[in-house]
């Protein structure tokens, strides 16, 4: 999200932008404040109030809305502390969908802090690691926002902190924050954006650049997406500031595009290998398989309505236009409230212009193929309609997403409007004493009347939006036989254990979960992640062989079909493609059909420690 760099010398009527050189008057380094302490301090205890239900049992729960994402980045801390260990290449993996592997630069795998976190899962333990880094990345987006206002856009210290703690916990934050902490991992992007604007300063053009790729090759390793929507954002913001300041944007034109340029070189010098490795390694593929993502649209009612995982929401309206994801869902007083400010602000301040520029573009954008309201899908065509699937970069966009960028937007929006009613930053002016039994004059009343009111329109806007912990479930632990070790003689080197059922993003959550947390010491078919099927386009999971569609139709009808030779036979030549050691059955839910099934195809299992096991090194 773009944020402009103001001027501390200028009043609050003639604010000024300078995202392509700031020749602003420096403040003296100093250390932290109190308000900086305490505010830092507040955004770690809403962290840990996001993760409460988690740390209540953080062994053994999981999100509950979202369980499948949830174990998979257990899994991603486990793939970084692996890599690490055995010093492997972190960007592909054989230890999931084996024999084939997963390109995990083509996945959402998190290596900027997986590898370098790998340390503290290894002692702490993947389940450990995710809550622990869920709150930390919450709390660290919020704090980095708020050094970037107070640094950079206001004076107003609780203005920052009203900003940053919206831009780090805002709702369709919190909503990601279920199971998908790459996308609340947003710490490093007000540092991007910061620097962006700066690049037009004069003589710091090669500093700035390099800064500029080193953040933006690390952020590569986060989240491309989030990085994508930030670029996308950055652009609108010096565009808005072109068209408005045409002049001193063409003075500085020179300095912004070779700051621009060495930024380029220095990202593209760290990240060519893993982006080619990521487009042309293996595992690859090109696209998701019929555009899936672009007909998630934001619903226009989202905007207005008060988010699941806040004070004031209400799952039940998930039914209705809660299909796609909450990545709006500001709630109608904030709404009123930023419409309000906007207004206010937009006449005496090139910052809220911007934002006013980035809100209507990105809001409209997020709309999606068609216009959807209150769940129901209109026959208007939205912008995406007019999006070819295919498009490079944003192939893999979800419409619904680019309203993030307005979640950004409208932080930024309520610190300028704190700003402003806060007096703009301006200096203080000491006023001459007025004797004690004189009445404050009328003007200076209506005044602080109305600062008064404006502070509690936005306090009052902001409290229905106050993150609640996030719902968790209990997960019953993995096999004593898998976490004690005693597969261990089952599985040679170059062979793999097969979980009964095979993990996939729909069927095999817990055997997903055994992988983690035997330290991924033992290769598994099938898992969660997206890879190529034959056309080359991206699927989830990998393509299902005979003896996993059967397993999972089993599970399904939760009784045992007619098995044939024909079963027993692909059974085997399935077992035989994965380089299957042993199939091991845990405790499940559907243990009893399963457990028949798997004797009908390879005969009488053997009862070791607490899992039903068929030793087929024999067979294949």
């Amino acid at each position: 999200m773009a944020v402009p760099v103001v001027d501390p010398s200028l009043n609050s009527s003639s604010v000024a932008v300078e995202p392509v050189a700031a020749e602003t008057p420096r403040r003296p380094r100093r250390g932290p404040s109190r308000a900086d302490v305490l505010a830092i301090a507040a955004y770690a205890l809403l962290g840990v109030l996001v993760c409460l239900n988690y740390w209540g049992d953080v062994q053994h729960r999981v999100s509950s809305h979202l369980p499948t994402d949830h174990s998979w980045f257990e899994w991603l801390f486990e793939h970084g502390a692996y890599s690490v260990r055995h010093l492997e290449n972190p960007l592909f993996t054989s230890r999931q969908n084996a024999p084939d592997g997963v390109n995990m630069m083509a996945n959402t795998s998190l290596l900027g802090v997986t590898l370098p976190l790998a340390p503290l899962t290894m002692l702490l333990g993947p389940q450990v690691m995710y809550a622990l880094y869920l709150g930390a990345a919450l709390s660290a987006t919020a704090a980095t926002s708020y050094w970037m206002l107070s640094r950079h856009l206001v004076r107003s210290r609780a203005a920052a902190f009203v900003g940053g703690a919206f831009l780090g916990f805002a709702p369709g934050i919190v909503h990601h924050a279920n199971g998908q902490p790459n996308f609340v991992s947003n710490f490093l992007l007000p540092l991007i954006v910061v620097r962006v604007l700066r690049l037009g300063e004069p003589g710091r053009w090669r500093r700035n650049g390099v800064v500029l790729g080193l953040l933006v090759a690390y952020q590569i390793f986060i989240n491309e997406e989030m990085l994508l929507l930030t670029a996308l954002a950055c652009l609108v913001v010096v565009a808005a500031y072109v068209a408005q300041r045409p002049r001193a944007a063409w003075e500085r034109a020179g300095t912004f595009l070779a700051a621009v340029g060495v930024g380029g070189a220095v990202t593209l010098l760290l990240t060519a290998y893993p982006i080619w490795f990521q487009f042309n390694g293996p595992q690859s593929y090109r696209g998701l398989q019929g555009g899936v993502f672009h007909s998630w649209g934001e619903d226009l009612m989202a905007f207005v309505t008060f988010a699941r995982d806040t004070v004031a929401g209400d799952e039940a309206v998930e039914q209705t236009i809660g299909l796609t994801e909450q990545n709006t869902w500001f709630g109608w007083p904030l709404v009123l409230v930023a419409l309000i400010a906007l207004v206010l602000l937009v006449r005496r301040s090139l910052p809220a212009r911007i934002v006013a520029v980035l809100v209507v573009l990105f809001t409209i954008a997020a709309i999606g193929p068609k216009v959807r309201f209150d769940g129901v899908e209109t026959t208007v065509n939205g912008p995406w309609a007019y999006v070819p699937d295919d498009l490079p970069l944003v192939e893999m966009m979800m419409p619904t997403r680019l309203s993030l960028v307005v979640a950004g937007a409208v932080g930024v929006l309520l610190a300028l409007a704190w700003n402003a009613l806060a007096g703009g930053g301006r200096p203080p002016v000491p006023a001459p004493r007025r004797p004690a039994d004189e009445p404050a004059p009328a003007a200076g009343r209506r005044r602080g009347w109305l600062r008064g009111l404006g502070y509690a329109a936005i306090v009052a806007a902001l409290l229905p939006l106050l993150p609640r912990p996030l719902p968790a479930q209990q997960i019953d632990p993995p096999p004593h036989f898998i976490t004690a070790g005693t597969w261990r003689p089952y599985v040679p080197d170059g062979r793999t254990l097969v979980p009964v059922p095979i993990p996939s993003n729909v069927h095999g959550l817990p055997t997903l979960r055994w992988s983690a947390l035997s330290r991924q010491e033992f290769p598994v078919p099938g898992g969660y992640f997206i890879g190529p099927n034959e056309k080359g386009e991206g699927v989830f999971g990998a393509p299902n062989r005979p003896t996993s569609t059967l397993i999972y139709a089993t599970m399904d009808a939760d009784r045992v079909p007619a098995v044939t030779d024909e079963n027993r036979r692909q059974a085997v030549e399935d077992l035989r493609f994965w380089k299957a050691s042993v199939v091991v059955l845990g405790a499940h839910p559907r243990e009893a059909v399963l457990r028949e099934l798997m004797t009908q195809l390879l005969g009488p299992p053997q009862r070791v420690d607490d899992v039903w096991l068929w030793d087929v090194r024999d067979r294949v």
